[in-house]
């Protein structure tokens, strides 16, 4: 297996642009693909800005953004030597572009998986090289959370595991590695408590306030639980807890109603401005003159 010098990025969203430009820090050439141009050019700008920042921390040096190179096309990623898809968490179209991948890819590279929950031993079906696909799940933002969960397919080759080990250790990430099971370490743990959060708040137990004060200063958690519901996307939420359910067949891993309810109202958290909690700007009050 070729040492990695150029990474491919597909999907130019959050986890796309953080995981690039993880990449373009640490000195690798990089392609970011996405059929949206809109998105790439959403991409750059947000890159361009968090780099930036960086910089004026003395924490990277200010050559990165000369390693990225954007395209619409795929055809452009055959010259990585590991691709990292991280676009719509949907088994089907990340089967599809694993098995385009594979036909465009040189016959060394990996591919990557950034899902949260959808079995690697799956997505390598799609393709002739399983021991060559692997899961680099990152946390959102790569560029600021430290782990990257690593899962292993049934098929994925020890050579393999090592040299993603050896990439994400590269990006200065600690490494956790995962069998291929639903929801593999943290979103087994993390999404049943997400969706019992939502149940505390279905039956009325507490507000969704003295829910998340709870975690956050009885459990010393940065973050409570809905509130991480709203950053992480409750549509993501709700696509994980289907998959834990479908993929253990324990009536426990079972949805939440009001996780459900949400969702299909487009109450998805902080991207669309409305999810547990209302994120929208409301307009100011005049204060009554005296």
């Amino acid at each position: 297996m070729a040492e990695i010098k150029c990474v491919g990025v597909v999907g130019a969203g959050q986890m796309g642009s953080g995981i690039a430009q993880l990449a373009a820090t640490n000195g690798l050439d990089v392609w970011i693909m996405d059929a949206d141009r809109d998105a790439l050019s959403r991409a750059t700008a947000s890159i361009s800005s968090s780099l930036n920042r960086f910089v004026s921390k003395g924490e990277v040096g200010d050559d990165a953004m000369r390693r990225l190179r954007l395209t619409s096309n795929l055809q452009d990623l055959r010259s990585a030597d590991i691709i990292v898809e991280a676009i719509l968490e949907s088994e089907d179209i990340k089967k599809k572009l694993f098995k385009d991948l594979d036909g465009i890819a040189k016959s060394s590279a990996i591919l990557a998986s950034n899902t949260s929950s959808i079995s690697i031993t799956r997505l390598a079906s799609a393709t002739q090289r399983p021991s060559q696909v692997i899961g680099m799940h990152f946390m959102n933002p790569p560029p600021i959370m430290k782990l990257v969960e690593i899962i292993r397919g049934a098929d994925t080759s020890e050579e393999t595991f090592i040299a993603t080990k050896a990439l994400a250790e590269r990006f200065g990430k600690t490494t956790v590695c995962s069998q291929d099971y639903a929801g593999f370490i943290v979103n087994r743990i993390l999404m049943p408590m997400i969706n019992e959060a939502f149940h505390t708040l279905y039956t009325g137990v507490a507000t969704k306030e003295d829910i998340d004060s709870g975690m956050k200063h009885g459990t010393n958690q940065p973050m409570g639980p809905l509130e991480l519901a709203d950053l992480i996307g409750l549509d993501v939420c709700l696509s994980i807890m289907k998959v834990l359910h479908q993929g253990l067949g324990d009536s426990k891993y079972a949805p939440c109603p009001l996780l459900v309810q949400y969702v299909d109202a487009g109450r998805l958290g902080r991207k669309r401005g409305m999810g547990v909690y209302d994120y929208r700007k409301k307009p100011v009050t005049p204060s009554p003159r005296l």
